[in-house]
């Protein structure tokens, strides 16, 4: 019976879970929370941290929205137009994120793209969550939106799980070029000090 409850208290609970929606909204809370600090950061190294944390949620977001949410949200409510308007605004948003992560605060236009890229978001973001918007009529169909949630966190759980190691392997060979260096300009030096000694001796 121990055994039993014991196993029953580590079973995740279904109220405790987000559904789809739930799960994209809390997204874009966390994507405009970002967006705002980026408006009055005022350091070129806090802008580029935010920019990069923008732009690595929205890919996530995006991916499993067009991988999971859109194709259910299509087969279940068959309503074209709103599911090709809500791709056409990710392609936008996709462009302008390659032309940030590209760039950086060094960039004159660097500002100016990260604040163009968070009115492309409220705008797809309102379109989405306003009444009639897409997430109200998934909510009127008949989309098991508890299990599209589950899918949803499993597969961003693999994504930033991706990410974060694509980005350790990064740093990783960015610290072996500057290791590198170092060693080879002093190995150059040290010939130039034998050279140099050689020659005085002769």
């Amino acid at each position: 019976m121990a055994s039993t409850r014991k196993k029953a208290a580590k079973a995740p609970s279904a109220a405790g879970r987000l559904d789809a929606i739930a799960l994209l909204k809390a997204d874009h809370r966390k994507v405009s929370g970002w967006f705002e600090e980026f408006d009055s950061a005022r350091t070129s190294g806090k802008k580029q941290q935010l920019a990069g944390s923008i732009c690595a949620a929205l890919k996530v977001h995006t991916e499993i929205e067009e991988e999971i949410f859109y194709p259910a949200f299509l087969e279940a409510t068959k309503d074209e137009d709103m599911h090709h308007e809500a791709v056409v605004e990710h392609d936008g948003a996709k462009k302008l994120i390659a032309e940030i992560e590209a760039s950086g605060p060094q960039d004159e236009y660097f500002d100016a793209k990260v604040t163009v890229l968070a009115e492309m978001i409220r705008h797809h973001v309102k379109e989405e969550e306003q009444l009639g918007g897409m997430f109200a009529e998934a909510r009127k169909s008949k989309m098991d939106l508890q299990a599209l949630g589950a899918q949803l966190q499993a597969r961003k759980s693999e994504l930033e799980k991706s990410a974060g190691q694509d980005a350790r392997q990064n740093v990783g060979e960015s610290n072996g070029e500057r290791a590198g260096n170092p060693r080879a300009r002093k190995g150059s030096s040290k010939e130039s000090n034998q050279q140099s000694a050689w020659s005085a001796r002769a």
